[in-house]
């Protein structure tokens, strides 16, 4: 599977990772979804699967050529580079465009989660009673925490490292977006927005040779919590990669059937209109370290279709859906291509 790359070849390497790494940060959309569009999903599990106990052996031995070239390591750390760039970048946008755009970005995501239903459901065709049993579970989970209060932002590092164990699976398994189970968690916003940006913040300063951070509990908090995630994330793809190579290959249509009813029944989650319902102790609203009101609740609604406002929300709903349509009608036309 590993092979010799140009120049070129590592260039439009990064950039997949790239559009990986984004599609990740965005709730609704899988960045496995887009490697396996991209045409790089098989490479990336079996490089993953290449992390075993052989490259442990090779690593402690000092065979460093062997243990690079055995684990794919190029590929890797293309995809991967792109990736972390990526996730500074959107990251910042994203704080940006929830903070000055928040109906308009909800509205977006979803729309995508409605694309990805139809992109997994589409060629579902396998309507036994076990598959269909497995959809209607998820369903009820879906809607289960849909109508309970929404979990509350928990900094726990051990409970930031299952978030990442937990949120990375977008990665290794097409059509389920770890971005979306982290805003289920609660944890999203800590993680792929203010954790990044404080990360972004403090490499920019060390880099001026300010290091005053260092005495910043809230920075060093971040930091704390961005390097479990990571450590989770790392963690859960070396063994979500080996344990869903198992499972897809023995219970592929349950899993897939699973997937799709939780998804549809988790849509209440993120939708657009919705009032945020605050914390409040003895008449006083409460706040987080940052200033901010610390949000209890949500208080959904429907929409009103005389303002003007409404309907420039249902347009941002069918262009996040066209996104994933639009990434599906690429992928059936490459597809086609390669086929032919």
């Amino acid at each position: 599977m590993a092979r010799e790359r140009n120049l070129l070849d590592k260039f439009f390497l990064f950039l997949k990772g790239l559009s990986m790494g984004a599609a990740n940060k965005v709730p609704g959309v899988s960045g496995g979804t887009v490697s396996f569009v991209l045409g790089f999903y098989e490479e990336m599990i079996y490089s993953f699967r290449k992390i075993n106990y052989k490259a442990f052996l090779l690593l402690i031995n000092g065979r460093f050529k062997s243990f690079y070239e055995y684990t794919n390591a190029t590929f890797l750390l293309l995809v991967f580079g792109g990736s972390t760039f990526s996730y500074f970048t959107v990251s910042l946008a994203l704080d940006y465009l929830l903070r000055h755009y928040e109906l308009y970005v909800w509205s977006s995501f979803f729309g995508m989660i409605l694309g990805s239903i139809y992109y997994i459901s589409k060629d579902f065709n396998d309507w036994r009673t076990r598959n269909i049993v497995s959809m209607i579970i998820g369903a009820i989970i879906g809607i289960a925490l849909s109508f309970m209060s929404p979990a509350k932002e928990n900094d726990n590092l051990w409970f930031v490292f299952a978030c990442g164990i937990i949120g990375v699976s977008g990665m290794t398994l097409p059509g389920l977006s770890g971005s979306f189970i982290l805003i289920l968690m609660g944890n999203y916003v800590l993680l792929l927005v203010d954790s990044v940006a404080m990360l972004f913040k403090t490499i920019t300063e060390v880099f001026t040779g300010d290091f005053s951070f260092v005495d910043n509990l809230e920075r060093m908090k971040y930091l704390k919590v961005i390097a479990s995630f990571t450590g989770g994330s790392a963690f859960g793809l070396i063994v979500t990669s080996h344990i869903l190579g198992y499972v897809l290959k023995y219970w592929h249509q349950i899993v897939t059937a699973l997937i799709i009813g939780f998804i549809t029944g988790s849509l209440g989650m993120v939708w657009p209109w919705k009032k945020e319902v605050y914390k409040v102790e003895n008449g006083v609203n409460l706040f987080d370290a940052q200033g901010n009101k610390i949000v209890e609740n949500f208080k959904r609604f429907l929409p009103n279709l005389s303002s003007q406002e409404t309907w420039i929300a249902i347009f941002f709903i069918l262009l996040g859906a066209s996104i994933i349509l639009l990434i599906d009608k690429y992928g059936t036309e490459r597809k086609d291509y390669i086929d032919e």
